[in-house]
């Protein structure tokens, strides 16, 4: 009689063991769906937001168009570009997505790396942070506009000739603010280049090479 109370009673555990692994695996398994379901939502919400910034069809026109653009004209690299832009696109975005200037990179996007550095009115700037329609009429210097493979710029050469790159990916953007270096204060020490260099980032870390690249400029001049 205790025996057969004694395993009715295991088999009634056992059963109440695997309906709670049951009940819990269900309950982990609707979580996971409210968490996905939690996620997508704003990225769906993200998704109707863009119609803005996305390119949609003009069918009297029969091109593409972008809702709410704005007309600006941008001289780069002493031409005159007349564009349609969305108000809100960089002066990054703007230059290799509409004018087709890719040699200017896109880094961090934040300021940060300098590799998207121009010259605006002679002055160098990180153009991500900056709003292309801000500079309408601007005089805009990109790393196409400074020599070409024919007629290198004396910093161009420079940074051939001493490896002033390794990957290559930040040479547009140190070279412009180089460039833009010889026209400001700067000591004679490689400390000073270091310092007014200092907002341009090499991750390969090509530093000596670029800073003698730029003394050798330095000095020639």
């Amino acid at each position: 009689m205790d025996d057969g109370q004694s395993t009715s009673n295991g088999a009634k555990t056992a059963l109440e063991r695997i309906a709670g692994q049951i009940s819990r695996r269900s309950f982990l398994s609707h979580l996971g769906a409210a968490g996905v379901a939690v996620t997508a939502a704003p990225l769906a919400a993200s998704g109707q937001n863009t119609g803005a910034l996305a390119a949609v069809a003009d069918p009297s026109a029969g091109t593409e168009t972008i809702e709410g653009a704005v007309a600006l004209r941008l001289r780069v690299n002493g031409k005159v570009l007349d564009l349609k832009i969305d108000p809100r696109a960089t002066l990054l975005d703007t230059l290799r997505e509409s004018a087709n200037l890719t040699g200017t990179k896109k880094g961090c996007d934040h300021g940060q790396c300098g590799a998207c550095t121009v010259h605006v009115n002679g002055r160098r700037i990180n153009s991500c942070l900056t709003l292309a329609a801000m500079h309408d009429d601007d005089e805009i210097r990109t790393i196409e506009g400074l020599g070409n493979p024919g007629n290198l710029h004396a910093m161009q050469t420079s940074f051939v000739e001493r490896d002033g790159y390794q990957c290559g990916y930040c040479t547009s953007g140190q070279i412009m603010s180089a460039v833009a270096l010889l026209n400001e204060p700067c000591g004679p020490a490689d400390a000073d280049v270091k310092e007014l260099m200092s907002g341009n980032i090499c991750r390969c870390g090509a530093y000596p090479n670029i800073v003698a690249a730029i003394q050798h400029v330095r000095q020639q001049a």
